[in-house]
């Protein structure tokens, strides 16, 4: 092996952590109208310096960041049931902002915002200490494969993170329907000392969360989900 190959430069850097896979989606008429009817009051644009929330939400209130959020479904029935709470919300594929956006408009719904960037960044850069009551991350990408596992979002050094953001109480609730990556989620929280389960083990399915088609599909088939809520100590 050459001197070259054994250079730092010659080493392949980490791959950052990221909140998100790139994924093809088409935005339709409907969506695409709440882009740009609701778009300036609700999205907000990402900023590498800390977010001032009361300002964002015209109110001070507890934040809920949510992570991934999809389609929007279970984002805006949430919101819906906590007119008290703010949620922050972050999802990067613009189908998905379009299909939140329009839901906001359906339900006169004026406690969401969206940040239409990775979730990562929006942790490290627009939220001060202590910011968050609680975090939502639904259904993020299992990585099936073994030789992805890395890839997965709820890592140790992602809740290193995210434990600075959150408030004395403030609560992290994950959910998933890949069993392998639920007992990941399950451990990695449970070693965090900082945290706290809130059940003995895999928590029951809390009631603000709703069960979307497709996890309606999946339990029909047989499929499990499993929920996992812990919170800081």
């Amino acid at each position: 092996m050459s001197d070259k190959e054994n250079t730092p430069e010659s080493v392949p850097p980490r791959r950052p952590i990221r909140s998100f896979v790139l994924r093809t989606g088409r935005t339709t008429v409907g969506q695409a109208r709440a882009l740009e009817s609701l778009g300036p009051q609700y999205l907000v644009p990402y900023s590498p310096q800390p977010a001032d929330l009361a300002a964002l939400f015209g109110r001070e209130a507890p934040t809920v960041l949510e992570i991934g959020f999809g389609m929007g479904e279970a984002t805006a029935h949430i919101a819906g049931l906590m007119p008290g709470k703010n949620f922050l919300c972050c999802e990067v594929h613009t189908p998905g902002v379009g299909a939140l956006l329009k839901r906001i408009g359906e339900l006169g719904l004026t406690n969401i915002r969206v940040v239409q960037h990775d979730a990562v960044e929006v942790l490290d850069h627009m939220l001060a200490p202590g910011a968050l009551a609680g975090v939502h991350i639904f259904f993020p990408d299992p990585w099936h494969k073994a030789r992805h596992n890395k890839r997965r979002l709820v890592q140790p050094h992602f809740i290193a993170k995210l434990l600075p953001r959150l408030a004395s109480g403030g609560y992290i609730h994950c959910a998933t329907d890949w069993e392998p990556y639920a007992q990941q989620m399950l451990e990695v929280l449970s070693a965090e000392p900082a945290l706290e389960n809130t059940a003995a083990g895999f928590a029951e399915r809390p009631a603000y969360r709703p069960l979307t088609k497709f996890e309606n599909r999946g339990l029909r088939l047989g499929h499990g989900v499993w929920d996992v809520v812990f919170r800081k100590r």
